[in-house]
């Protein structure tokens, strides 16, 4: 740990003021053997990427961040650690919103307030062989200050949905805090308790909801999820198990 980081002993912190992406970063450090714990944060990006190489808008102001594990696990398991950081993102935030700020969990890995996306999460990982990892890269970003108002999805930003001030400093550290012990418990525990968590929580669950798929699109209800992370939709008496996707509000 970088001395005054004010982080967890398990953390190294690498700062810096612009980077391409700190996934890319911490990725050229992994391969170079950098340690479980690496975390990197930038105060902007200029080639910020969310899920499925979509851009992610990142200029100063908001939190990018990107943490590296090396679990002895496989890509299914490890895609698993994108719930342990929606729920630090949602309990690093929580205690800043307004009692009524709506914040809700969106499957795979979104957070969202009223409705509106305030963090995104990117999972990237290498194979080591024989089915396990060799690493994983856990990037976060957050609206602090401002958001897109263009996206796939409608934005907000913290500042916008009245929360109360924070620096990003102090936002990085109840971020990285909270994953850390969601991160422990996952090791010891398995992904029951994050589910439950998480749950409490999703967004749409029970509703109908159009989840857009790489080949196509599906719509049902939400009926939760399975025991590893799997969206469950129903149409009838269909129900049908999504691995990877992205929800949205059904059409009415």
């Amino acid at each position: 740990m970088i001395a005054g980081s004010g982080l967890p002993a398990f953390f190294r912190l690498e700062r810096f003021d612009e980077l391409d992406s700190t996934n890319e970063e911490l990725k050229r450090r992994a391969a170079a053997g950098a340690a479980a714990g690496t975390l990197v944060w930038a105060r902007s990006q200029s080639a910020g990427r969310g899920r499925r190489g979509r851009p992610w808008t990142s200029p100063p102001g908001n939190l990018y961040m990107s943490i590296l594990l090396r679990p002895e696990c496989g890509a299914g398991a490890a895609a698993q650690l994108g719930f342990a950081a929606a729920l630090a993102v949602g309990e690093a935030v929580a205690p800043l919103l307004p009692a009524s700020a709506g914040l809700a969990y969106k499957w795979p890995n979104d957070v969202l307030v009223g409705g509106r996306k305030i963090s995104g999460i990117l999972l990237e990982s290498q194979a080591a062989g024989e089915g396990r990892l060799d690493w994983v890269v856990v990037g976060i970003g957050v609206n602090l200050a401002s958001f897109p108002e263009t996206s796939d999805y409608p934005a907000t930003s913290l500042v916008a949905a009245g929360a109360t001030p924070v620096s990003l400093e102090a936002l990085l550290k109840a971020v990285a805090g909270r994953f850390l012990v969601w991160y422990e418990r996952w090791l010891a525990e398995g992904f029951a308790p994050l589910r439950r968590a998480w749950l409490a929580r999703a967004y749409g669950v029970g509703e109908r909801v159009r989840v857009r798929l790489a080949d196509g699109e599906s719509t049902g209800r939400f009926a939760g999820l399975d025991e590893e992370g799997a969206l469950l939709l129903e149409d009838g008496p269909t129900r049908r198990r999504i691995a990877a996707g992205d929800v949205f509000p059904a059409v009415r």
